[in-house]
């Protein structure tokens, strides 16, 4: 029996289908907090764009063969996995090793095809090109990649966005702000589009929020964290075998790896924050401010003024020369950057610089950090 997720971000959508209803359903959960994702009827889903995912050795084992077979092939990391992607006429197809699938993408009927043998491997992969599925189309109707973190204010839909390079404190800032009864539109990146004669349009990037423990356990998040795992829940698959352990144990020392140049952390589905965490979630939102957090351990929480003429450098924009872990291997952007075209990035950053800007500094004092953003916020 053949399963489907209809999945839509403002103008763009995909349908998943799957012969597993694990895939679909995780297609449901993943997405459904921030973007529209509703289950339909497979039977009536009659053209593309789709992302047809198959538990089937044989087909697996097959379309392996084919990108193997002696045509060039280009080998690239995608979402920290090993790839090999190749022709086979007008389609594109791939093979990644690490997770046991094999993909094909025909661009005339938009159909993207992926064959496994573990489900939550596809349920994985399937969900993350249903997404840049969404993206391409988004990109190519003149939206913009954010590498920023966004809350809303439910009053009007007021968004403020966070910008900093990594470790900054953009997620910090984004759930501080959320604790304090904003709502949390994205921890990471969002998508933008210029609307009217000087508005910017926000909508969010579903993706598991990485938390550090020791931010977890400043929160106030710990316990619950640690009941949930203690009473059988669980985080994302991603979420390394350590950190589960260190929440069990009620240990939030921050845990490193690769010589403490990436730090492990609590991966959290987008639709538990709010009965784990009560944080709210917001479907989108209009730019009101910009915020450039700056956190300092034993430093005292404040704001300045912010250069309002300065504003966005080039890596705010998400794209393959960043850090962006999604190449366009099957070209769903259509030749378009992952931060979007030239034109809408650069009407972006125009109104954004136009827009209060703030710098903020935090500290590891959670109350006078909250303090310092609540004054940010009304200043803008």
């Amino acid at each position: 029996m053949i399963s489907a997720t209809r999945v839509q971000a403002a103008s763009a959508a995909v349908t998943v289908l799957s012969n597993r209803t694990e895939v679909t359903d995780w297609a449901r959960r993943y997405f459904g907090p921030w973007w529209a994702a509703s289950a339909v009827e497979a039977s009536s889903v009659c053209a593309g764009p789709v992302v047809v995912a198959t538990v089937d050795p044989t087909e697996l084992a097959a379309l392996t063969l084919q990108v193997h077979d002696g045509r060039p092939a280009e080998e690239v990391e995608y979402a920290r996995h090993r790839m090999l992607v190749a022709r086979d006429g007008e389609d594109i197809i791939a093979a990644s090793p690490d997770e046991s699938i094999a993909y094909r993408y025909t661009a005339s009927t938009g159909r993207l095809e992926l064959s496994g043998v573990g489900v939550m491997e596809l349920a994985l992969a399937a969900a993350r090109l249903a997404r840049e599925v969404v993206r391409g189309q988004l990109l190519r109707d003149g939206w913009a990649a954010l590498h920023a973190s966004a809350v809303v204010r439910p009053e009007d839909g007021a968004t403020l966005l966070s910008f900093g390079g990594k470790g900054a404190g953009k997620t910090t800032t984004a759930l501080l702000l959320a604790s304090a009864g904003w709502q949390l539109l994205a921890n990471d990146r969002v998508l933008v589009r210029p609307t009217g004669e000087r508005d910017v349009e926000v909508v969010p990037w579903p993706s598991a929020a990485a938390l550090g423990l020791g931010l977890v356990d400043s929160l106030g998040w710990g316990a619950a964290a640690r009941g949930h795992l203690q009473e059988g829940g669980a985080f994302h698959p991603t979420q390394h075998d350590s950190v589960t352990e260190a929440l069990l144990a009620g240990d939030f020392t921050p845990l490193w790896e690769d010589g403490k140049r990436r730090e492990r952390k609590v991966q959290v589905f987008p639709d538990q924050f709010t009965p784990l965490f009560g944080v709210e979630l917001a479907t989108g939102g209009r730019a009101a401010g910009l915020l450039f957090p700056r956190v300092e351990a034993d430093g005292s929480p404040d704001i300045f003024d912010g250069d309002q003429g300065l504003g966005l450098r080039e890596d705010d924009f998400m794209s393959g020369a960043t850090e962006d872990r999604y190449p366009d291997i099957f070209e769903l952007a259509g030749g378009v950057d992952g931060g979007g075209r030239l034109s809408a990035r650069d009407e972006v950053s125009v109104r954004l610089a136009k827009m209060p800007h703030l710098r903020v500094r935090l500290s590891h004092d959670v109350p006078t950090s909250v303090a310092a953003l609540r004054k940010a916020a009304e200043a803008i």
